[in-house]
């Protein structure tokens, strides 16, 4: 269901593209002062956006739609991570490329079950565990690219954005029925292209750890009644009423998973709660703070773009923006573009007139995330964890010339040209 018509002054967009600079730069310029900083600084710039629609505009109906969104927004994403970092896995022995390849397919399919988030922080270590002899940068790039984005495009609980069409009236099947031959063709190439480095490394590595590699590996799960919980929240996900009900059961569900996980579990998950606080305090900033921009896109866009504009236009420019600024607010501002370009003013009439851009919004935004460190909210958590593994990956825009521009984008350019092309 779409909000109330707002004409914001465009100058209210800048506190939004201030957040958005200052959470791009200040943790590679100054990393120690945005530790200590961040909240200041989001919840300020947030406060200022707020003040405007609250004694401005005079538009609390629109703040309150905003603040729900958030709400089932981090509710999601918050108990998704405490659950699964309640779950531990053990690996022992070490991985050939085949069963890498096996691993991180198991990942993709995962991710649409416990979030990419949840996948991410679930596997990565046993991720990095298996290949501890020959572990490089691009064994991080890959899961980054596989695990943590493009894996979750199957359901709302996959990635940020689908929950938030979700939230939109968008039905829970939708994106797997239609989405289901572009996830395969974006997880197959990615797989393969992850083969071939990975087999090329493995030749490379030295006879010793190739015979430790082909070892029988030995695998150990703690913390199962775990799984409990999980399906306490994906119970949750599909109710609608009461308001908050949702979300009550989502947060019962963590702290239940909390409270009665054993401290090793977490401790051998080196689990903190540090990374969902760092989580919540910026995506209420980022929440607040681009309502103006949402707005003045939804008055906006068929000037921007003309009347119906092409599918291809919605994948690369709604892919685009994740790039640089987190998946879910570049989901919420294309698909008030899509809605102002096209004048369609709820979920129905987009999916039954302009179904294709909605999907091409949809796996841009999701696909596009894996671009930058700051694409999607788990990359950053991948990264942390790699960075304390001393595995010594790239900066971000090392990243980018590294990883993303020879291995994702052929595959979006693949996507483009045989989905969303015409």
């Amino acid at each position: 269901m779409n909000h109330e018509v707002i004409a914001p002054n465009p100058w209210m967009i800048l506190p939004f593209a201030l957040l958005l600079g200052v959470m791009a730069l200040a943790p590679l310029l100054a990393a120690s002062g945005w530790s200590r900083h961040y909240a200041k600084v989001s919840l300020a710039l947030g406060a200022i956006t707020l003040g405007y629609y609250f004694l401005v505009l005079q538009a609390p109906a629109r703040v309150w739609q905003m603040a729900h969104d958030y709400i089932s927004f981090i509710a999601l994403i918050g108990s998704l991570f405490v659950v699964s970092g309640g779950i531990h896995i053990k690996v022992k022995g070490e991985a050939t490329p085949r069963a890498n390849v096996i691993f991180l397919f198991l990942g993709a399919v995962v991710a649409n079950v416990l979030g990419t988030t949840g996948a991410a922080m679930l596997l990565i270590r046993p991720w990095i565990r298996m290949n501890r002899y020959r572990v490089t940068a691009y064994h991080i790039a890959f899961f980054i690219f596989i695990v943590a984005n493009v894996g979750g495009c199957l359901t709302p609980i996959g990635d940020p954005p689908l929950f938030l069409g979700y939230l939109r009236g968008v039905p829970f099947g939708w994106i797997a029925k239609n989405g289901w031959p572009i996830w395969a063709t974006g997880v197959g190439m990615l797989l393969a292209m992850f083969y071939v480095v990975d087999r090329l490394n493995f030749t490379r590595a030295p006879r010793a750890v190739r015979e430790r590699e082909t070892a029988r590996e030995t695998w150990r799960f703690d913390g199962l009644p775990n799984l409990f919980f999980l399906a306490v929240i994906l119970g949750a996900v599909f109710l609608t009423r009461p308001v908050f009900l949702r979300e009550t059961l989502m947060v019962a569900a963590a702290v239940g998973s909390w409270f009665t996980t054993p401290k090793p579990v977490h401790a051998a998950n080196q689990f903190s709660l540090h990374p969902v606080r760092e989580v919540a305090v910026l995506f209420a900033g980022i929440f607040a703070t681009m309502m103006p921009a949402l707005d003045w896109l939804n008055q906006n866009a068929r000037e921007l773009l003309g009347q119906n504009p092409a599918p291809g236009i919605f994948f690369w420019c709604a892919g685009g923006l994740s790039g640089v600024l987190d998946n879910a607010p570049a989901y919420l501002g294309f698909w008030d573009t899509l809605s102002g370009a096209t004048g369609a003013r709820s979920a129905g009439e987009l999916l039954d007139q302009h179904a294709l851009s909605l999907l091409a919004i949809s796996v841009g935004t999701v696909f596009f995330g894996a671009a930058t460190y700051i694409g999607n909210g788990p990359n950053f958590m991948v990264k942390a964890v790699a960075d304390q593994q001393k595995i010594g990956l790239p900066t971000f825009l090392g990243f980018v010339l590294k990883f993303t521009l020879p291995f994702l984008l052929p595959m979006l350019l693949a996507v483009w040209l045989i989905f969303f092309r015409g």
